[in-house]
C-alpha cells in the first residue's frame, strides 16, 4: 500500500478507470466472438451480428480503451470473414436439401 497521499489518489484513479474501461473492452470482444460464432453457424443475421461488432469496436477505439488501429485491424479482419462467408455457398443449406432428395 503507498504511502505517498498523491500515489494513494493516483491508485484510487486507476481502479476506476480500470472497472471503466473494462465495460467496453468486454463488450467488444463479446461482440467479436458473437459475430465469429454467427459466421460459423451460418445464422441469417450474420451481417447484422458484424456491424454490430464494428460498432463496438469502435465505440471502445473512441473510449482509447484499445488503440484504434487495433480496432481497423480487427475491423478488417471481421469484415474479410464476412465477405469470404457471403461469397461461400452455405454449407449447412446444401446438405439439407441433399438429405431431402435422397428421400
Amino acid at each position: 500500500m503507498a504511502n505517498i497521499k498523491s500515489q494513494i489518489k493516483r491508485n484510487r484513479q486507476n481502479d476506476k478507470k480500470r472497472l471503466h474501461n473494462r465495460v467496453f473492452r468486454g463488450a467488444a470482444r463479446t461482440a467479436v466472438t458473437a459475430a465469429r460464432n454467427a459466421m460459423s453457424e451460418n445464422e441469417p443475421e450474420t451481417k447484422e451480428t458484424v456491424l454490430s461488432a464494428i460498432s463496438a469496436l469502435d465505440k471502445a477505439a473512441e473510449k482509447g480503451v484499445i488503440h484504434k488501429n487495433n480496432a481497423s485491424r480487427r475491423k478488417g479482419r471481421l469484415m474479410k470473414r464476412l465477405a469470404a462467408f457471403l461469397a461461400a455457398p452455405p454449407v449447412a443449406e446444401d446438405a439439407d436439401k441433399k438429405k431431402k432428395a435422397a428421400k
